[in-house]
C-alpha cells in the first residue's frame, strides 16, 4: 500500500478527534528509518524498531501477532480502562475494543517521527476512528496525569490496567518509565479521593443539601485581616497538637498583634485557658466535630464551615460562614445558585484549610503553633481537646482512661523517630497531611513560620523573601438567584430526569450535555459510598456493579434524601 496514502488516511482520520496532535503528525519526519516493516507467517505486516546498530527488533510475534494480541487481551478481567505502553502495530488494542467491557483505551507513545513513520507503515483508521480511544505521543509527566484524573472515573468504572508494549518500551526506558510514575501518581491521587468518599459521600450530601436553608441567610462580606502595628496582617493558626501546650505563653503573648484562627480541635483548648480566636474552621463532615463545640463557641467569633460539615455543628454557631471546600455540589450550588467563597481542603486536614482561609482573608504572615502531625512522646492532642471529656465519660473499670489514650494511638502503625530527648510517633496519615502542607507552602502568598514544637518538623521550602504579594478579595458569598427550597426543586428534576445508561460509559459521557454532565459531577462521591456500601469492593477489585446500576442507584438515594427534607 502506499506509504503517503495510508498517513493522509490515518491523519484525516485522528484529525476529527485530536487536530492538534494531527498537525504536529504531518510536520513529522518520516524517512528517518525508525522502523522497519516485517512479515509474519500469518500474513501479517509488523513493524520492528531499528536500534544504533541498525538491527531490527520486531515489536510482535512473528508467527501470528493478531493471536499474540488476543492472548494478552485475554488476562484481562472487568478492567474497564486500558492504557497502552507503545502503539506498534496495534493487534493487542484492536483486540481489546472488541471487548464489550472496554471503555477507554489510552495510546501512550514517544518520538513523533517514529509515531510518523508507523502511520505510513499501515492504517489506523479503526483505531483513530474509535471515541473509546486516545493517542498521547510525547506526553509531559503533568499532562498524563492530569489525562488520568480527568477521565479515570472510579466511582463509575472498573479497574484500570497498564499493558506495555515490551520491546518498545525498552527501547525508550526513561520516557516509559516516567510515564510509569505520572500514572502511578495519579492512581494513587485518586485511589486516596475514592477512599474518602466511599466512606463520606452520602454524608456529604445529606449535610449539604441540610444545610442550604441556614446558608440561604448567610449575608454580609468577611473583612479582611487588620494590619498591625508592623504594618502586617499578621494570623496565627492554632492547631490541637500537644506542642500547644508549651506554645501557649509565646502565643498569649503576642495575642494583640494576631488575628487568631483556630482549628475547630483547638477551640476548647483555647477557651480553657482564656484565649478567644477571633474566628474558628472546620471541615469535618463527621457528627463527631460536634464534640469540639461542646464548651461553647462565644457568638462573636464567625464559624467558618465547610458546606458539606453537619447541621448540628452549624447550629453551635450564632454566625456561621460556609465556604466550598471543593465538592461536587457545591461547586454545583456556586454555580447554579449562589457563589459561595472557596476555601482549599485538598490537604484533606483542618490545618491546612486553615491556612488556606488565613490566606484569603490577606494575611501577610502566618505562625503555626500546635501543628505537631505527630504524635510527640505519646501524646495525642493538646490539654483541654475534646478527646479528654470524651474518654472521661467512656472509662471504666475495665478501660481506664490511659487503656482508652493507648488504644486510640496504637490503632494504625506507628513509626518512632527523633532521639531520646526529642522523639515523637509519626502515622502515615498524618505524614501525609504534614507533606501536603509543605506542598501548600511552596505556593502561599504569605511569609509562613511553624512555631517550634516537639512533633515531625514542618519544612518551608520557599523563603519567606521570596513570597508574592495579591490584590486583597473579599470573602462573601454572592446574591442567591432563587430561594434554597426552589434550587432543591431544580436539582431534584436535573437529578430525576438525567438520561439512563444504554451504552459503554465513554459513549454515555459524551452524550450527555452540558447541564447533565454537571449534575453527573454531583453524583460521584454518593456513587463511591452506595458502590462501596453494596459491593464492599474497591474499584480495583472488579465490583459487580456495572456503571448503569450504579447511576441508577445514586439517583434514587439522592432524590429520597432531597425528598425527606422538603416534603
Amino acid at each position: 500500500m502506499d506509504k503517503k496514502f495510508s498517513f493522509e488516511r490515518n491523519l484525516l482520520a485522528l484529525s476529527v478527534s485530536d487536530p492538534e496532535l494531527c498537525s504536529r503528525l504531518s510536520g513529522a519526519e518520516t524517512t528517518l528509518n525508525r522502523y522497519r516493516l516485517l512479515e509474519s507467517r500469518s500474513g501479517k505486516i509488523i513493524p520492528a524498531i531499528v536500534d544504533a546498530n541498525g538491527a531490527a527488533h520486531p515489536l510482535h510475534s512473528l508467527v501470528d501477532p493478531r493471536r499474540e494480541g488476543e492472548r494478552l487481551v485475554s488476562t484481562l478481567k472487568d478492567e474497564e480502562f486500558l492504557i497502552f505502553l507503545g502503539m506498534g502495530g496495534a493487534f493487542a488494542i484492536e483486540a481489546a475494543l472488541e471487548r464489550r467491557e472496554t471503555g477507554r483505551v489510552l495510546i501512550i507513545e514517544y518520538d513523533i517521527n517514529g509515531v510518523a513513520e508507523l502511520l505510513c507503515s499501515r492504517e489506523y483508521v479503526t483505531l483513530f476512528g474509535d471515541p473509546r480511544v486516545n493517542l498521547l505521543v510525547d506526553p509531559p509527566p503533568e499532562l498524563l496525569e492530569q489525562y488520568i484524573l480527568e477521565n479515570y472515573q472510579p466511582a463509575l468504572s472498573g479497574g484500570i490496567r497498564v499493558l506495555p508494549l515490551r520491546t518498545r518500551t525498552e527501547f525508550s526506558q526513561g520516557s516509559f518509565n516516567r510515564a510509569g510514575e505520572a500514572i502511578q501518581n495519579a492512581l494513587d491521587r485518586l485511589s486516596a479521593d475514592y477512599s474518602v468518599q466511599a466512606y463520606f459521600g452520602t454524608r456529604w450530601f445529606s449535610n449539604i443539601i441540610r444545610n442550604l436553608k441556614r446558608a440561604e441567610e448567610q449575608n454580609g462580606p468577611v473583612p479582611p485581616i487588620r494590619r498591625g502595628g508592623n504594618g502586617l496582617r499578621h494570623a496565627a493558626i492554632i492547631a490541637a497538637g500537644p506542642s500547644l501546650d508549651a506554645q501557649l505563653p509565646l502565643l498569649a503573648e503576642q495575642r494583640s498583634s494576631l488575628y487568631l484562627i483556630a482549628a475547630d480541635t483547638s477551640l476548647p483548648a483555647l477557651l480553657h485557658r482564656g484565649l478567644e480566636p477571633d474566628a474558628v474552621i472546620s471541615i469535618d463532615c463527621q457528627h463527631i466535630s460536634y464534640y469540639h463545640f461542646m464548651w461553647g463557641l462565644p457568638g462573636h467569633i464567625p464559624l467558618f464551615l465547610d458546606l458539606a460539615s453537619p447541621p448540628l455543628v452549624a447550629s453551635r454557631a450564632a454566625r456561621p460562614r460556609f465556604f466550598s471546600g471543593g465538592h461536587p455540589l457545591t461547586n454545583y450550588i456556586s454555580q447554579v445558585w449562589r457563589p459561595i467563597p472557596q476555601v482549599d481542603t485538598s490537604g484533606a486536614n483542618v490545618t491546612y484549610a486553615a491556612l488556606s482561609l488565613a490566606e484569603s482573608l490577606g494575611a501577610d504572615r502566618i505562625d503555626l503553633y500546635g501543628a505537631d502531625f505527630s504524635y510527640p512522646r505519646g501524646q495525642v492532642y493538646a490539654r483541654g481537646a475534646y478527646i479528654f471529656p470524651f474518654f472521661e465519660k467512656q472509662q471504666n473499670r475495665l478501660a481506664p482512661m490511659e487503656a482508652l489514650f493507648s488504644a486510640f494511638l496504637y490503632r494504625s502503625p506507628l513509626s518512632k523517630l527523633g532521639d531520646e530527648n526529642s522523639w515523637y510517633y509519626e502515622m502515615a496519615t498524618l505524614r501525609r497531611y504534614r507533606e501536603r502542607l509543605e506542598e501548600k507552602l511552596i505556593t502561599v502568598n504569605a511569609e509562613v513560620h511553624p512555631i517550634p514544637g516537639m512533633g515531625a518538623p514542618i519544612t518551608v521550602r520557599r523563603p519567606p523573601e521570596q513570597s508574592g504579594r495579591r490584590d486583597l478579595r473579599i470573602f462573601s458569598s454572592g446574591p442567591a438567584r432563587m430561594s434554597s427550597g426552589d434550587f432543591l426543586a431544580e436539582y431534584r428534576e436535573g437529578i430525576r430526569s438525567l438520561r439512563p445508561m444504554k451504552s459503554d460509559l465513554n459513549t454515555y459521557l459524551r452524550s450527555l450535555d452540558d447541564g447533565e454532565r454537571l449534575i453527573l459531577a454531583t453524583l460521584l462521591p454518593q456513587a463511591a459510598a452506595i458502590r462501596r456500601r453494596e459491593n464492599g469492593l474497591a474499584p480495583a477489585e472488579h465490583p459487580a456493579k456495572k456503571p448503569a446500576e450504579i447511576i441508577e442507584r445514586v439517583r434514587e438515594y439522592c432524590v429520597d434524601e432531597i425528598d425527606r427534607i422538603t416534603t
